[in-house]
Parts: C-alpha cells; structure tokens; sequence
C-alpha cells in the first residue's frame, strides 16, 4: 500500500460517483482483486465517505453566503469566532479515523505512523474486540422464510428439470 494505491483508490472511487454510478466496486481489493485487505477495507471506507460527503454538494443559498456576516467582519476580520462560522464548520467539517489531519509535530509526537499501520491496528482492533449484535427475532424470521421459500422454488425447479429428463 503506497501514494499510488491512495490515489487510484480515490480516482475510481470518485470518478464513477460523480458520474451518477450507485456502485463503488473494489473496498479493499488489491492487485485486481485477488488480494483482500482489512486495512485497505478501512482506508477505503475512509474515501467513500469523502465521496458521499462531496456528492451532497455544496448549498448556496442566503444563509450559507452569510453576506450580512461578511460585511459585519470586514477583510481582516476573524471569522472563526462568528457563531455563523462556527455553525456550518460543524456540519461541514469532514472527520476521519485514518487520515491524519494533525500538524506535523503532533503526528511526529504521536509515532509518525503511516495510514497502513493506523489501519492495521484499527483492524486487529475490530477483530479482537468487536461484539457482534444479535438480530432481532422479527428479522431472523424473515431471513429464515426467504431462505426456506428460495429452498422451496430450488426443489420445485429440480423435480421439474427431473420429468423433463424422463
């Protein structure tokens, strides 16, 4: 996992979203899919998320122009400390689990780990501890009926190909 694999990741998970495509293939897929990845999973549910976020676009309208706040401010005034600013930063702003978005020092003083090794040890965090939820009743019945109804359509088709055969 390197710079290109990040890259191509995003260009063929953007690229087909941005088109109108409702699929985006190949979540932790390497070298042309014969390779699964928890890690690269992870990484690139990172990038959909990105993506998702970038295909609800931007709205523009007479509150998100805040042009009252422009002109209350001024060219050189702090916009980080309007509540207006502070309202739309919130849903705005894109978080991550991965991607480390700290400054250099921080990063340095927290082990300079490269995205793989954060995502490796997200991983085998997953895998040692995550406790599964049980279905609800309701929902293992409808599992179940489908299943049995798939298995009943199985047998009609066989006993049919069967008289056909005799």
């Amino acid at each position: 996992m390197d710079e290109q694999l990040g890259h191509e990741k995003t260009l063929t998970s953007l690229l087909p979203a941005v088109t109108g495509s409702n699929v985006i293939y190949g979540m932790g897929m390497l070298e042309m899919g014969m390779t699964m990845s928890y890690e690269q999973l992870l990484i690139d549910q990172e990038i959909v998320k990105m993506t998702r976020r970038i295909l609800q676009g931007i709205p523009v309208n007479k509150d998100t122009l805040a042009l009252d706040v422009i002109k209350a401010v001024g060219p050189a005034g702090n916009y980080l400390a309007q509540k207006h600013t502070r309202k739309y930063m919130k849903q705005e702003l894109s978080t991550t689990n991965l991607i480390n978005r700290r400054m250099r020092e921080n990063w340095e003083a927290n082990g300079s780990k490269p995205i793989d090794q954060v995502a490796n040890e997200q991983a085998r965090s997953i895998l040692e501890n995550y406790q599964v939820t049980p279905l609800p009743d309701a929902v293992k019945k409808k599992i179940h009926d489908i299943v049995a109804e798939g298995e009943e359509e199985a047998e009609e088709l066989a006993r049919f190909k069967a008289r056909k055969e005799i």
